[in-house]
This record gives C-alpha cells, structure tokens and sequence, in this order.
C-alpha cells in the first residue's frame, strides 16, 4: 500500500467518533438512558431547541454515520454505576440557539479541570490574559503573544472553511458544549491557540525574564494537553482535529515567529502603520467571510483580526505620546520585582479599572454598531440573532467592536493608568 492511501486510513482511524466517546466513557462521562433525559429535559420543554440551521452531508469514510458536524445531540450507550450526577452542557448557542443534551458524570474533578482546559481557548480568557500582561507584566511580551495569537487563528479558522470536516457525530459522543458547534472541526483552533500561546510566551520571555528554563519547559505540555485533552472530553474534536492543530501550530510557529519582533516593530514606528494595519486585518475578514456560508467562525474571526488591529494602533498611539516605553535592552533580563502589598494593590486596581473600561467599550460599541450596519445595509433589525448572520452586519459588528476594544487595551486604559497615577 502506498503512503497516500496509508495516510487516509490513518486520517480515518483517527476521526472515529467512537474513540472521542470510548475517552468520555474513561473520564466518566456518558448520555443518560431515555427516562433521565426526559427527566431532565421537562422542565424547559415549553423552549424548543433550535438546531443549527446549516446541514451537509458528512463526508464519505468519516466514520461517524451520524449528522453534520455532529449538529444533532443523542444518546450513547448506557452505563452501569448509579452514583453519577446530571450535567448540562457548558455553553448554549445564543447565535444558533442550539443546546447541548443532559450528561451523566461521575468524575466531577476531571469535569471541573477540563471545563477549565475549554476555558483557556475561550473570549473570557483572552479578554483577561492579554490586558494583564499590558497592564501589569510586560507590554512587549503581550503585544507579540498577540500576534502570534491573531496569525494563528486567523490561519485556523480559514482552514477548517476551506476543509470544511465535520465535528465528532452525536451519537456515539456525548456534546458537553455546543458553543462552536456550528463550525468545522479540522484543525482544532482551541489546540492551535492551546499550543501557540505557551510555546510563544517561554520563546518571547526566556532571556528577557530571569527565570529556570525548566519552568518553560514544564508549562508547554501542561497547558497544551490540558486544552487539547479538554476538547476531546467535551466532545467538539477528534483525535484527528486535535493532532492537526497541534501539528499545523507548530509549522505556523515555524514560519511566521522570526518575523514577530519585525512586525511589532513595525505597528509601533512607522509613519502609516495605523493604516495598514486597519486595511490589511479588514481585507482578510473579508476574505474569511467568502469562504463558505455562515457560522459562528465567520464573527469569531472578524472577532480576533479587530482585536489585533486595535491592539497593533493602540500600541502605535502610544508609542507615539510615550506612554509606555519598554525597557532598554541593556538592563535585560528582568527581574522579578518583589511582591508587596502595594504591588499586589495596583495591579488588582489595574486590573478592575482596566476591565471596566473595556466592558463598557465593548457595551457601547456592540449598542452602537449593530443597529447603525441594519440601518445602512436595509437589513431588518428586530431579530438581531437573524441580523448578524449577513456579512454586512457581523463584519463591521466585530470588527469595530473588538477593535475599539483593542485600542483601549494599550492605549485609552494606559492613559488612564497614567492620569490617576497607578501606571
């Protein structure tokens, strides 16, 4: 047998739904029989779920025999101990409406450590991760883990349109969460970021921080088989979306981390960054948004390429009025400063005025965009869940929203630091 038809074989083995459901059974997750679903399902039965409205046929020799990108959520095998407690699943789809099944769980400290593994490639860690470090660490270190962070996903989300592989089917898996259950599954851009952000922060901190090499190197595999792992049990992805993603991190890592320092230079100094950085993030939305019909990936993209533009000007703004200056390469490396009260007090000061600021950027943007893009495109706005299914209201939405939300968080917050004095 040739190594072509050897590699599909393997990719096939790889994307049998029932290994993903064979780890769930071994973590001590499974679907209730009938009579406890019901059970559980009775009190919202007056709301009916609403499927994903998209449906394609899955792929040939996929293995699943089930429905698209495992849309629909069953019941798997029955299972013998009587001391598992039920479960929802993580996440509604408020775009899709879509809910998750009930579960029975019986390991409830590895549901908790893998709810946790999920939450490292969700919005609500990024929105804390990134701003920490500009605010409190070191600004350099997190305008780059940004960048690898948008190159990353910006490269995963198009691939998963382009190779458009559906998600484990439901039945055999159980789905734990159903928030990205609309989009393709290969490669995992939980993994590609779960990978990408750790390998980034040890290669963008050792030799400018003083600290043991080993720390790096033990952080690396924890962090990213805790998310990779984590998708598997909550039943988005494959064995074969995860290894593809880890994989396909490492080669982007590869090719595109020797110019991140450029690039970063380049967003700070030059005279009309602010402008190519604006025009080139909002072509690639909209190149993303042409790639097939829509799913939560297409927001979600718009999402990360406003986020790095704003971040990329922000930091250009301030660089320009000197509000942060980044250390001078002769007193490298850092030293950890010791941790006092004061210390502890501004940086959880920071850390709430930051957030605040940022939250009610985002809240006035969102009431702001959405409304004004119906108004302009003549697309009706009394069902917004409807309205932002059309390009011409999701890309502006996301874009100016996160990318105003970017700004602020390396310029408007820095400059408020600096006006009350806790910089």
């Amino acid at each position: 047998m040739s190594l072509g038809p050897r590699l599909a074989r393997l990719a096939g083995w790889l994307q049998e739904p029932q290994k993903v459901a064979r780890f769930q059974r071994l973590c001590g997750v499974q679907a209730p029989p009938p009579r406890e679903a019901e059970a559980a399902e009775a009190p919202s039965a007056r709301a009916p779920r609403r499927r994903d409205a998209r449906s394609r046929p899955a792929k040939p020799g996929d293995g699943s025999g089930g429905a698209p990108n495992g849309v629909r959520n069953g019941l798997a095998a029955e299972r013998g101990p009587g001391a598992a407690r039920m479960t929802g699943a993580q996440r509604r789809n408020s775009l899709t409406g879509e809910e998750g099944e009930p579960a029975r769980v019986s390991n409830w400290p590895l549901y908790y450590l893998f709810c946790l593994g999920t939450e490292l490639g969700n919005e609500l860690f990024y929105i804390l991760f990134f701003p920490f470090w500009i605010w409190n660490l070191d600004p350099l270190v997190g305008r780059r883990l940004v960048i690898v962070w948008v190159m990353v996903m910006y490269l995963g989300q198009c691939t998963k349109d382009v190779i458009r592989w559906p998600r484990p089917a439901s039945p055999p898996v159980v789905k734990l969460e159903v928030l990205y259950n609309s989009e393709y599954g290969l490669p995992s851009t939980h993994a590609m970021s779960g990978t990408a952000i750790p390998i980034a922060l040890v290669l963008l901190t050792y030799g400018r921080w003083q600290y043991p090499l080993l720390y790096g190197l033990v952080l690396i595999p924890c962090w990213s088989s805790l998310v990779c792992l984590s998708r598997i049990y909550m039943g988005m992805h494959s064995l074969l979306d995860i290894i593809a993603g880890f994989l396909y991190t490492i080669l982007i890592l590869a090719v595109f981390y020797p110019f991140v320092d450029l690039i970063d230079n380049f967003n700070q100094t030059h005279k009309y960054a602010p402008l190519i950085i604006i025009g080139l993030h909002l072509a690639l939305g909209i190149f993303s948004f042409t790639l097939d019909t829509w799913s939560t990936s297409r927001g979600d993209t718009a999402q990360i390429l406003g986020s790095g533009a704003g971040i990329a000007c922000g930091s250009h703004v301030t660089h320009s009025m000197a509000l942060i200056l980044d250390p001078s390469p002769d007193i490298l490396p850092l030293r950890t400063p010791p941790i006092t009260l004061t210390v502890f007090a501004k940086a959880i000061l920071r850390v709430l005025i930051g957030m605040g600021v940022v939250l009610i950027v985002r809240n006035i943007m969102k009431k702001i965009t959405i409304p004004l893009a119906c108004k302009i495109f003549k697309i009706p706005c009394d069902d917004i869940r409807k309205a932002r299914q059309h390009m011409e209201v999701e890309l502006p939405y996301r874009y100016i929203t996160y990318g105003m939300v970017g700004f602020s968080t390396t310029f408007l917050v820095p400059y408020i630091f600096l006006f009350i004095g806790i910089s």
